[in-house]
């Protein structure tokens, strides 16, 4: 048995909106954070809001945020007991948690090995398969060369998805619809994948079209797994999401129950620690689902799921890193009303969604019942050029998804955040299409109605 240990001080080795969240679960619980930072962000809100900074290295995230040496230096230097890795950068990298370890770090995710089978999305099939969740049609591992990648797609059928083996967020993946596509993409996918996450490892799945993208939160402590009401996060271009929300519209009781049951088979099957997100391909034709992926780390969309349950999972992440065992059992976990986030980012959408970088001359944040929005940004901040173009995470939740959806409008509208290009009305246009607001749409609903590619 784990004994609790006390954690007082947290290393964050992360950025944006993410490095903020875990600065505000940390006060909460009255612990002292020190920020990592590089150097295009050392005017940031993460490193103002810290006990402690210092900077790890010039801007290109291989330089500072991936640099595994650099953040346990640092984590040595200020003596923490801890560090918050976030999403993204080192958050599914085996090596890098082992490494904590190893110089007496706790690592607040899951153990290596458990990232090593279910971080690296290639192994983490094997594993969903070993116990006996059905999992797409694909590779069997990594494809190693064009050669192996060509066969692959030639055996499963046209199209195909490369995707990253360490990623997420839609980098380092690519549709391909024809083998005369497949080389150039199959490059782009594996540079992508080793500028992104240091590992251009790339596998292939059947691309399937009718599906939508359901995801279920989980979090282990040493003696349960608690499985959260599932959350859709269909609305995407390129496989990067733009809006989630829980739970999903139109899926009834017992496929919500399968799905729920699935993810606690196989997160018993691993024997998982800490937050994670089991995500399922839901083929609308057949009612059938697949397991995707699994993300070993918190994700992006997780206030969602707490906007639901009233249930703080950073603070929760933290708890069990140290030992803890939750008060709260499966049966206290009851989700309420709906819950909706869209993600505004520094992007032109009428201009292939180039990236805005550049100084904000205004900023406001709206308010009023029912609404959160995790950000960084403020008023004269300089959104810079080299990192994930996310502002600001917009989630309202109602007692129903009417509700959600006429909340969501009114905050965007009052929404104001000038000097760079967003996708505010984007996103606007999407909660005003009558595919989204009937709740009928599927991961081709952007490509489709706004022929966004």
């Amino acid at each position: 048995m784990k004994h609790p240990v006390t954690i007082q001080k947290v290393l964050i080795a992360n950025r944006g909106e993410i490095a903020v969240r875990i600065h505000r679960a940390c006060q909460e619980l009255e612990i002292k954070t020190v920020q990592v930072y590089s150097m295009a962000d050392r005017h940031s809100m993460a490193v103002q809001m810290a006990d402690e900074s210092l900077c790890i290295g010039p801007a290109p995230s291989a330089q500072s945020y991936l640099n595994k040496n650099h953040i346990i230096e640092a984590a040595k230097r200020f003596k923490v007991q801890a560090i918050h890795p976030g999403y993204g950068f080192l958050s599914e990298n085996a090596d890098f948690a082992k490494l904590c370890q190893e110089h007496g770090f706790i690592f607040i995710g899951p153990s290596a090995q458990v990232i090593a089978q279910m971080g690296d999305k290639s192994s983490a099939k094997s594993v969903a398969k070993a116990a006996g969740v059905a999992t797409t049609p694909g590779s069997d591992g990594i494809v190693g060369s064009l050669e192996e990648a060509l066969e692959v797609a030639g055996k499963i059928g046209y199209p195909v998805l490369l995707k990253a083996s360490a990623g997420g967020g839609g980098k380092g993946m690519r549709i391909v619809h024809a083998g005369s596509e497949l080389e150039r993409a199959f490059n782009e996918a594996k540079r992508e994948a080793l500028s992104f996450f240091g590992d251009e490892s790339i596998y292939i799945e059947k691309y399937l079209t009718n599906i939508r993208h359901i995801e279920i939160q989980v979090l282990a402590d040493l003696e349960k797994v608690l499985v959260f009401s599932e959350r859709d996060c269909s609305i995407q271009r390129r496989n990067q999401k733009l809006i989630e929300e829980s739970p999903a519209s139109g899926l009834d009781a017992k496929l919500q129950q399968r799905i729920a049951s699935a993810a606690l088979q196989l997160c018993q099957h691993v024997g998982y620690q800490n937050a994670g997100t089991i995500e399922f391909i839901l083929d609308m034709d057949s009612q059938e689902f697949y397991f995707m992926e699994m993300n070993t780390r918190i994700q992006v969309e997780h206030p969602v799921t707490e906007m639901v349950t009233s249930f703080d999972l950073v603070k929760a992440q933290i708890q069990i890193a140290s030992g803890q065992v939750l008060e709260i059992q499966q049966e206290d976990l009851l989700s309420k009303g709906h819950a909706i986030e869209c993600r505004i980012n520094a992007e032109d959408s009428k201009n292939h969604f180039m990236p805005s970088p550049g100084k904000l001359s205004a900023v406001h944040f709206p308010g009023g019942p029912g609404v959160r929005i995790d950000s960084h940004v403020f008023q004269g901040y300089t959104v810079p050029m080299y990192y994930d173009s996310l502002l600001a995470k917009v989630i309202c939740w109602g007692r129903d998804r009417a509700e959600a959806l006429a909340r969501m409008r009114r905050v965007l509208h009052e929404l104001r955040i000038e000097g760079v290009s967003t996708t505010k009305a984007l996103h606007l246009e999407i909660l005003d299409h009558p595919t989204f607001t009937q709740g009928e749409f599927n991961t081709q609903f952007l490509s489709q109605a706004f022929h966004l590619n």
